[in-house]
């Protein structure tokens, strides 16, 4: 492929397919501050006000706060800017921090975001990727440029947040707003991004308790399709 380099990690058994200028991680593991950031992302775009505040006060101190951050941001890309904007202000107050000088963030440096639009977005879809660049064509060209620009080189390229905590995050958040394509989809994503199956098994589990019993079960069947079981 073009778009990403292709490599194996024979120990954790995860094919990655990073992302030219981000260094890829292999996670095989869901340790307690990923948890933390996977419950955030699901709060943030399905949960009240009083739960997102709630949520944000507990991974205060325990998740990075950079992270955190980055999964507000990514936010608006599942649940829309009013979330995202009253969660960032609920960070705000919350944990105190100031919000990066636009000098800090360097964002606002990146040219292209097209190119690494493009190259996110075949490490997320693999073998699929050419597919959904026509499928998506078909439904609107602006729709494909904004999905490139906008949702992966804008946001999901962001280097501040590693690729594969962010699709455990996208799982998440499409998880809760029950967009069953859209997590299908997503599902493949994590594993190619460098989560090892177990660790999306985990990152469902986490989720569990937020959504309903016969969704999680519908969940778990789109899992087992993904895993080819």
């Amino acid at each position: 492929m073009s778009h990403a380099d292709v490599r194996r990690d024979e120990m954790a058994g995860v094919t990655l397919m990073t992302v030219p200028g981000h260094a890829p991680v292999t996670l095989v593991a869901l340790d307690v501050e990923t948890a933390a950031l996977v419950r955030l992302a699901a709060v943030l775009a399905g949960g009240s006000e009083a739960e997102v505040r709630s949520e944000l006060s507990g991974v205060n101190g325990v998740v990075d706060p950079v992270w955190v951050e980055e999964v507000i941001l990514q936010t608006y890309l599942f649940a829309g800017f009013p979330r995202a904007l009253n969660a960032a202000r609920d960070w705000r107050r919350i944990s105190g921090r100031r919000a990066p000088t636009p000098a800090e963030d360097r964002e606002g440096a990146v040219l292209d975001f097209s190119a690494r639009g493009e190259a996110t977005c075949a490490t997320v879809y693999g073998e699929f990727y050419d597919r959904l660049r026509v499928n998506i064509r078909g439904l609107h060209p602006a729709l494909d440029r904004w999905m490139i620009t906008e949702g992966y080189g804008k946001v999901l390229g962001r280097p501040l947040l590693d690729l594969a905590r962010r699709e455990l995050c996208v799982v998440a958040a499409c998880a809760i707003a029950r967009q069953d394509r859209q997590l299908h989809s997503h599902l493949h994503g994590a594993l190619n991004a460098g989560a090892a199956a177990g660790v999306v098994t985990a990152a469902l589990q986490v989720v569990a308790p937020l959504v309903r019993d016969d969704d999680m079960r519908r969940y778990l069947g789109l899992w087992a399709r993904v895993q080819g079981k």
